[in-house]
């Protein structure tokens, strides 16, 4: 009776949302003349009307995902439907004011709390759509995300506060059901001609797939925190200190076809990383163009990398890595296929706190990353369709990854063996009445190709298993 009166909320709520749109689309139409009301005239410089003259937004999801592992194993799947606004005033002297929440439902899922029978490990994927600090928590699913005050200056801003993010190494990681938050100030500096700068300060985070906001140090940790390079369990949750993250990012297209991209990330006391990336298109006719690119990484470490007892570290003290990519391609209008290539050396593990974003390689699959790893040769494949209303996309990627055997402590961080991945992705987005709606069909496969010497726990979750997402979205 719960879950149907929780259906019964959202569907309501999702009703109301269409509603508001339809009126506010109404309004929006028709031509609007400022009147005196009442012998009195609305203050355009007020911070009352810069609140009545804000914008509503909205976002609806339903997300299903299902694992299928190897016979013998344990399978899951999930159920996970939600919905959140966002308000943000209009400018009063240049500044802005920005509110969102978000509410999760959970709808009919596995039991997460229950460890397979064989390996007595817990679910990876599912429970990542709700609370991972807390796999019973099914109702109590609510979360602030954004609470800034916003400055603009002509083509740029300053945003103070809970914010989204989109950088090489911090993202919004969006794959389950609300995305990776950051807490900081924030620089998008675009007054130089096809230059954009970001400089930010970031003391928060607050990761996907959990209710609250972290210290940085704190918000490493949550996520699995695999093995120390002598093999012995990370124990680094809890016990890093950090004053914060400083990030500076420069891109530059000033070269006609060429973007250059860099980015540098410094954790206090924690490590830096440095990229560098170059991305050319080279027009063949008017019709089509071939596609280059090249990516590096380097990383090292700070103090002691977040912990004076190396057992409780997160990044080994005087330590280093190192990542080089490539990526040639074609495109059309509709088409475009890509051949991708990353090296992580054995130089050392490449770090990025999983609770902070997604890998930014060339080779990045979803539902599977490569930080945590040193020596890894990873060739990735992909053929992408898009109609030419763009409405409709897919694309079929294929890739291999080549790891260091799972007993190598140094370089394999999380016990994962070689692997074939494929991704079946297609996406629409609906027009006419549904405009506003868009869904995902998600399938992932996973291969293994390397070896467990037998141990279930080299295979449960990681290889010889599918992953089928399927998400529906409501923007307004």
């Amino acid at each position: 009776m719960k879950k149907f009166s929780t259906i019964i909320y959202i569907l309501t709520s999702l009703l109301f949302a269409i509603n508001i749109r339809a009126q506010h689309q109404e309004i929006l139409d028709k031509p609007t003349v400022w009147k005196e009301k009442s012998n009195e005239k609305i203050d355009s410089t007020s911070i009352l009307n810069a609140f009545k003259n804000g914008n509503f937004s909205g976002h609806f999801r339903y997300f299903f995902m299902g694992t299928n592992n190897e016979k013998g194993l344990s399978d899951y799947y999930a159920n996970a439907l939600g919905g959140g606004v966002k308000f943000e005033t209009a400018k009063f002297h240049n500044f802005q004011f920005g509110v969102s929440g978000y509410y999760i439902f959970n709808i009919g899922s596995s039991d997460f709390t229950e460890k397979d029978s064989i390996t007595n490990a817990l679910n990876r994927y599912e429970v990542a759509l709700f609370d991972i600090q807390n796999p019973s928590n099914k109702d109590n699913l609510s979360r602030l995300e954004e609470l800034y005050l916003k400055y603009n200056y002509k083509n740029s801003n300053v945003t103070l506060g809970k914010q989204l993010l989109n950088t090489s190494f911090i993202n919004l990681q969006d794959g389950r059901m609300r995305p990776t938050e950051v807490n900081g100030i924030w620089v998008d500096f675009n007054e130089i001609k096809k230059t954009k700068i970001n400089l930010g300060y970031l003391y928060g985070i607050s990761p996907r797939s959990t209710l609250n906001y972290f210290e940085v140090g704190k918000s490493i940790g949550i996520y699995p925190t695999g093995v120390n390079p002598d093999g012995t369990k990370s124990d680094y949750a809890g016990n890093i200190n950090s004053n914060g993250i400083f990030i500076i990012g420069i891109q530059n297209e000033s070269i006609q076809h060429l973007k250059t991209l860099l980015w540098n990330q410094y954790a206090d006391n924690l490590f830096n990383s440095a990229l560098f990336q170059m991305d050319y298109t080279y027009p063949i006719n008017s019709n089509s163009k071939l596609i280059f690119g090249f990516q590096t990484i380097y990383q090292s470490a700070l103090n002691f990398g977040g912990n004076e007892d190396q057992s409780k570290t997160y990044f080994q003290k005087n330590g280093n890595s190192q990542t080089f990519g490539g990526r040639f391609g074609w495109k059309n209008n509709t088409l475009e296929l890509t051949l991708n290539y990353n090296r992580i050396t054995a130089k050392g593990r490449y770090l990025m706190p999983r609770e902070w974003g997604r890998d930014p390689f060339y080779t990045f699959m979803a539902r599977e990353r490569n930080e945590g790893f040193g020596d890894v040769h990873a060739v990735m494949t992909k053929i992408q369709y898009t109609n030419p209303k763009k409405t409709f996309k897919s694309h079929l990627a294929v890739g291999y990854f080549d790891l260091p055997d799972v007993k190598n402590f140094e370089l394999n961080k999380y016990g994962l063996p070689s692997y074939v991945q494929t991704n079946a992705d297609i996406r629409y987005q609906f027009q006419g009445f549904l405009k506003g709606f868009d869904a995902q069909l998600l399938y992932v496969q996973k291969f293994n190709v390397g070896k467990t010497y037998g141990n279930k726990n080299y295979v449960f979750n990681k290889t010889n298993m599918s992953n089928l997402n399927f998400i529906l979205n409501f923007n307004f």
